[in-house]
C-alpha cells in the first residue's frame, strides 16, 4: 500500500464519536479505511501527489449516517409519485392531484404518497371524494405510514375489489352502507390489488410477500429495477447515508444490488433481510440462512429476518393490551398466532439469525419480547441483538426487559405526533391519555438501559437524518407533566452512527471516525454544534464518502 493517503479532509470540526478522541480537525483515508485522525499538520504528512484534498471550511465532519430502518426499493419507486405531505383540504388536494394527472393521462394508476389521515379534516376519505377529483383514471392515496390507502371507484373496479375482498387478520376493505367498498383500505392485503395496477409490484415484493418475482423479470425489466434502486442509493448518498438497514427483502433485491456492486455503482452499504410472513412455514427460514451465507460482505449483507406483529395506531390495526381509547371494544388483531410467531422467532434464533419485528402497540411489543425470551430459553443466551421496530406504545413492566434480553429499540424520531409535521390527531386520541407516558418512549427506554438506533422508515418519513436529529432534540410533550423524551445532540448523532453500527454487529468497523475503521464520512454545510436547534435542518451534507469513495458532492 502507498505511504500516501488517497484522500484527506482538513479544516473540519470533526466529531469522531470515539470517546477516546471525540474531536479533531483533519483525517486521512487510504484503501477505503481511515488511517489517521488528528490535526492538520500531522495528517498532511500523508499527502502525496495523487492525494485528493477536501477542505471542510470549518464545518462539521461526522461518521457517515447509518439508516437503521428503511425500504430502499419501494422508497426509490415512490420518488416518482405525487408527494402530498403538507397538503390539506379538498381544494388543495384536488389541485395537487389534477396538476399531477395532467401530464400523465396514460398512467394505469395515479399514486399520491403521504396523505394525512386528516387530509379532509376529521372525516375519512371515501371513493366519492376521490371520484370528484378524478373519475376516469384509477387514483389511490397512501397514508404516510403506508398502512392505509384510499382509492377512487375506477381503481377499486380495476383491481376487482369494489364488491369487497376476503383478507386476513389485521387487514380490511372498509365497506360502505351501499354494500360496496367505501374507498378506505387497511393494510397490504386490502390495498395490494390496487397498488399492483401501477406495474411496480416487484418493488413491493419484499414487503407484500417476501417472495420472488413470478414470472421472472425480462432483462429489460431487470435493468429498470436496477435503475430504480440506483436512484434510491443516490438519494441515500445525497443525505449523508453510508449504510442502510432495510426492513423488507427478498433474494431478488440482493441480486440486483450485487449486480449494481459489480458495476461499481453501490453507493451505500446495504443490509437486506428475509421477510417472514404469516402464511410461510418454518422450513422457509432455510432461505434466510442461504441469503445470510451468500451475502456477508461489508458492502452487501443479509443475516436478518424481518416480521410484522401488528399494523399501526391510526387505522386501529396496532395490537394493544387494553382497548383503544376511541374504540373501547377493540384491541387490534395480531398478524400471527402466539404459537406461530414464537415458533418462527425460536427457529430463526436457533439458526443464528437476527430478528427484527414491526411492533407498534404495547400488546405487540410485549408479544415480541415474550418471543425473544422464549428463544433464549429454548436456544440459550447469546449476543443475538434482536430488534423491536417502532415501539410507539409500551408499558412500565416491559421497559426493563429490553436491557435484560439485550434487545435493540429501533425508533424513528420524526414519527411522534407533533414532530416534524406529523399531525397530533387521530393518533393521540387513539392512544388515550392514560398511555401517553409510555408513548414513543425513546428517552425512557434509553434510561431503562435499552440500546437505541434511529431511522426514518423512509419512505414513511423523509430520509434526512438531520431532520431526525432535530426532531429528537426538539420534541415537546403533549401535556405538562409527561416525561421529557428529548435527546441531546450527541445522543441523537450516536443513534444514527454508533447505535446503527452496533445494531448490525459492526461497531468494530464503523460508526466512528478512527484509524482502522471504514472510511464512511459526511461533511456538512455548517457547524452542527453551534447551529440553533430550530434551524438545524438548514444544515445539509455537501460531501458523502463511503469506503473512501466520494458518493455525493454538492
Amino acid at each position: 500500500m502507498s505511504s500516501y493517503a488517497d484522500l484527506i479532509v482538513i479544516n473540519g470540526r470533526i466529531k469522531t464519536m470515539d470517546p477516546r478522541r471525540p474531536n479533531a480537525s483533519a483525517l486521512a483515508v487510504s484503501g477505503g479505511e481511515i488511517v489517521a485522525v488528528g490535526d492538520r499538520a500531522g495528517v498532511e504528512d500523508l499527502r502525496g501527489p495523487g492525494t485528493r484534498l477536501i477542505d471542510a471550511q470549518d464545518c462539521s465532519v461526522l461518521p457517515g449516517f447509518i439508516e437503521g430502518h428503511m425500504h430502499l426499493f419501494s422508497g426509490a419507486a415512490e420518488l416518482a409519485h405525487l408527494q402530498l405531505a403538507g397538503v390539506h383540504g379538498a381544494d388543495a388536494l384536488a389541485v395537487a392531484v389534477r396538476e399531477y394527472a395532467k401530464s400523465r393521462p396514460e398512467m394505469p394508476l395515479l399514486v399520491g404518497q403521504g396523505a394525512d389521515y386528516t387530509i379532509l379534516g376529521d372525516r375519512a376519505v371515501t371513493r366519492h371524494d376521490l371520484d370528484r377529483i378524478v373519475a376516469d383514471q384509477p387514483l389511490v392515496l397512501v397514508a404516510p405510514d403506508h398502512h392505509t390507502a384510499w382509492a377512487n371507484t375506477a381503481a377499486l373496479e380495476r383491481a376487482g375489489i369494489l364488491q369487497g375482498r376476503q383478507v386476513g387478520p389485521g387487514n380490511e376493505v372498509v365497506m360502505g352502507e351501499d354494500g360496496l367498498a367505501a374507498g378506505e383500505l387497511r393494510e397490504g392485503e386490502a390495498f395490494g390489488p390496487v397498488l399492483a395496477l401501477a406495474g411496480e409490484e416487484r418493488a413491493r415484493l419484499g414487503l407484500s410477500t417476501g417472495g420472488e418475482p413470478d414470472p421472472a423479470p425480462t432483462p429489460e425489466q431487470r435493468a429498470r429495477d436496477r435503475e430504480t434502486i440506483r436512484r434510491g442509493l443516490e438519494w441515500c448518498a445525497r443525505h449523508g447515508i453510508t449504510s442502510s438497514q432495510n426492513m423488507d427483502g427478498n433474494l431478488y433485491q440482493l441480486e440486483l444490488l450485487s449486480e449494481i456492486e459489480q458495476a461499481g455503482g453501490l453507493l451505500c452499504r446495504t443490509k437486506i433481510p428475509f421477510h417472514f410472513k404469516n402464511f410461510m412455514s418454518l422450513d422457509m427460514l432455510e432461505k434466510a440462512s442461504m441469503m445470510a451465507a451468500r451475502y456477508r460482505s461489508e458492502w452487501l449483507s443479509s443475516g436478518m429476518v424481518k416480521m410484522f406483529f401488528d399494523g399501526v395506531l391510526d387505522s386501529w390495526t396496532a395490537v394493544m393490551i387494553e382497548p383503544y381509547a376511541d374504540r373501547p371494544d377493540w384491541r387490534g388483531d395480531a398478524l400471527f398466532t402466539k404459537e406461530q410467531f414464537e415458533a418462527a422467532v425460536v427457529e430463526a434464533d436457533r439458526r443464528g439469525l437476527q430478528v427484527a419485528v414491526h411492533s407498534i402497540g404495547d400488546g405487540a411489543v410485549r408479544g415480541v419480547l415474550d418471543a425473544y425470551e422464549a428463544a433464549r430459553l429454548a436456544n440459550g443466551k447469546r449476543d443475538s441483538r434482536h430488534r423491536v421496530e417502532h415501539i410507539e406504545v409500551t408499558t412500565a413492566a416491559d421497559l426493563p426487559r429490553f436491557r435484560e434480553l439485550g434487545v435493540i429499540a429501533s425508533m424513528q424520531p420524526t414519527h411522534p405526533p407533533g414532530a416534524d409535521g406529523f399531525p397530533l390527531e387521530p393518533t393521540v386520541s387513539r392512544i388515550g391519555e392514560a398511555r401517553w407516558p409510555y408513548a414513543y418512549p425513546v428517552r425512557t427506554l434509553k434510561e431503562a438501559g435499552a440500546r437505541i438506533v434511529f431511522a426514518s422508515d423512509w419512505p414513511v418519513a423523509p430520509i434526512d437524518p438531520i431532520r431526525g436529529i432535530k426532531a429528537a432534540m426538539l420534541r415537546k410533550p403533549w401535556k405538562e407533566g409527561l416525561p421529557d423524551q428529548r435527546f441531546s445532540l450527541d445522543e441523537a448523532i450516536a443513534a444514527y452512527t454508533t447505535g446503527g453500527a452496533y445494531a448490525e454487529f459492526m461497531e468494530h468497523r464503523k460508526g466512528m471516525l478512527k484509524p482502522g475503521y471504514l472510511a464512511d464520512i459526511v461533511v456538512l454545510s455548517g457547524d452542527i454544534d453551534s447551529q440553533p436547534r430550530e434551524m438545524l435542518a438548514d444544515i445539509h451534507p455537501v460531501t458523502t464518502i463511503c469506503g473512501g469513495r466520494i458518493t455525493y458532492a454538492q
